[in-house]
């Protein structure tokens, strides 16, 4: 190999090229280095190399392999990590391995494992990927394994968790991919950002450079992988004092590509979110739906409407939580200018936009803001709208390239999502309402008590700094008094009356 990463190594990428195009099967260090599976397919990769290995032991006419030539005729038919395993059992039985590819079909099939989500098989790969690295970290080439071991790892523990926790981690491989290839740009960023100048291995990547660079492109296969975003590429009149001082504000995000929160498993966020608002099924299964398919969070602008009460903006926190995406919540009660978009370096009052704000906090480029009662926005224009801002933010065009004054370049701003609630939309303009999806939220009913009052009580029980063990199933009479005061409607009545219950718990407690 050359001492150019993986991205810029001709050879490497033309066989990358041939095996996407299902002529060239990627050996396992291939797959370890990055290299695409065959036909970019997982599936079409193992039946590929099972069918090869197979017809190789036939070849053999040896009575010790019929168990595994067995196994991987079955994983040839029905690629599964159960088959894997199988084939694996297989290899540990062969006497006489003299001749044949035992280690490379080991190794592949851990990387095969691996991409079925399992953990285990996930730490040693980082293992053997680290292996590689370390036979010259001088190299461009081993510094970009080197970070690509780290990003395995961290995901193997991140199966790790889910494992404990009982989440299903039966996800697609492209999924797989884009999750250690978002933790493979925090490592890069990381370990090139604490290189000193001049000091920096010979040949490696600048990294200055945003890791767009290291984008698989888009193919008739399906779509690309993306890295990482670049929300910063340049800070407008850095020559002046105050462009120095926003220059040096920012250094951390100036040409540095920022990941996207990766989608989780949506039929777990289904279950729960089911679980806490039962009466809200038809806008989760809608909310749910605009993401099935996606790799990584993303949200198409979403008003949900109701009446004051019903749990929206509990809701969208939820929501944004469960996806895992970093989330701000900004209430537009008396807001009427147009700082949102961000405000000139010339004002005493000077700062980024919103949108600015919260990628750089939770250094994503991904973010979701909660902007809540947006209806209550002021709509006066003397010191412009919010309204206005927002209709160029929602479009993909303008912010994708959005022209923030405090920067005074522009940011790439398309992958922040914009959850809104509203209890009326008479004053929001026709221009911003077509821009959105607009979702009435129910309230819920009274035959919703019994799952909703238990976990308002157990929380209740946690804020007054309880253990949540005190919160005891509620008696069937505690049920039937809380349903004579509440008909359905109002969470937050709900939720006082069900702190009077509470109250009154303790002072029975304390009575007796």
């Amino acid at each position: 190999m050359t001492d150019k990463p993986p991205s810029q190594d001709r050879h490497f990428q033309r066989r990358q090229q041939a095996a996407i195009a299902g002529l060239h099967l990627p050996t396992a260090e291939e797959l370890l280095r990055g290299m695409a599976f065959f036909r970019e397919d997982l599936a079409e990769d193992i039946r590929e190399y099972s069918d090869r290995l197979s017809s190789l032991l036939k070849k053999r006419k040896r009575t010790g392999l019929a168990l595994l030539a067995a196994g991987l005729g079955e994983l040839a038919l029905h690629p599964s990590n159960d088959g894997v395993l199988a084939v694996e059992a297989a290899l540990d039985l062969i006497d006489d391995a003299h001749g044949l590819p035992v280690d490379e079909c080991r190794l592949r099939c851990r990387f095969y494992r691996a991409f079925f989500g399992d953990g285990q098989a996930t730490a040693l790969i980082a293992g053997e990927i680290a292996h590689l690295a370390s036979g010259n970290l001088t190299t461009a080439e081993n510094l970009h394994l080197l970070w690509r071991s780290l990003s395995w790892a961290a995901q193997s523990r991140a199966l790790h968790a889910r494992q404990r926790a009982g989440v299903s981690i039966q996800r697609s491989a492209e999924w797989f991919e884009m999750e250690v290839r978002t933790y493979e740009v925090h490592f890069k960023n990381a370990i090139t950002s604490t290189m000193v100048d001049g000091q920096e291995p010979k040949d490696s990547v600048d990294a200055s450079l945003p890791i767009a660079t290291w984008e698989v492109e888009p193919s008739e296969h399906g779509t690309g992988l993306i890295d990482g975003v670049v929300v910063i590429s340049d800070i407008g009149n850095d020559t002046t004092a105050e462009g120095k001082r926003v220059a040096k504000e920012f250094e951390k995000l100036k040409q540095r590509s920022l990941p996207l929160p990766s989608m989780p498993e949506l039929t777990g966020v289904r279950a729960r979110l089911i679980a806490e608002f039962p009466y809200a099924l038809a806008v989760i299964d809608n909310v749910l739906e605009g993401l099935d398919g996606r790799a990584k969070v993303y949200l198409r602008p979403i008003i949900l409407l109701g009446v004051p009460g019903g749990g929206k903006t509990e809701f969208a926190k939820r929501l944004s939580k469960e996806l895992g995406a970093p989330f701000d919540v900004i209430s537009c009660g008396g807001v009427g200018d147009s700082a949102i978009g961000g405000t000139a370096r010339r004002w005493s009052s000077a700062e980024p936009s919103l949108a600015i704000m919260a990628i750089r906090r939770h250094r994503c480029a991904g973010p979701i803001i909660i902007l809540d009662e947006i209806d209550k926005i002021g709509t006066g224009r003397n010191n412009g709208n919010v309204h206005d801002v927002l209709i160029g933010l929602y479009e993909p065009v303008t912010s994708r390239c959005w022209h923030d004054p405090y920067i005074q370049a522009p940011c790439d701003l398309s992958h922040v999502s914009w959850l809104m609630t509203a209890n009326s939309i008479e004053s929001i303009p026709a221009a911003l309402r077509d821009r959105c999806r607009i979702l009435p939220f129910p309230c819920p009913e009274a035959d919703h008590l019994p799952l909703l009052a238990p976990r308002i009580l157990a929380r209740r029980y946690v804020q007054a700094g309880y253990d949540p063990r005190w919160a005891t199933p509620l008696e069937g009479f505690e049920l039937d008094a809380l349903a004579k005061v509440w008909t359905g409607g109002s969470i937050r009545r709900l939720e006082r009356v069900v702190e009077g219950l509470r109250k009154a718990r303790e002072q029975a407690r304390r009575q007796q």
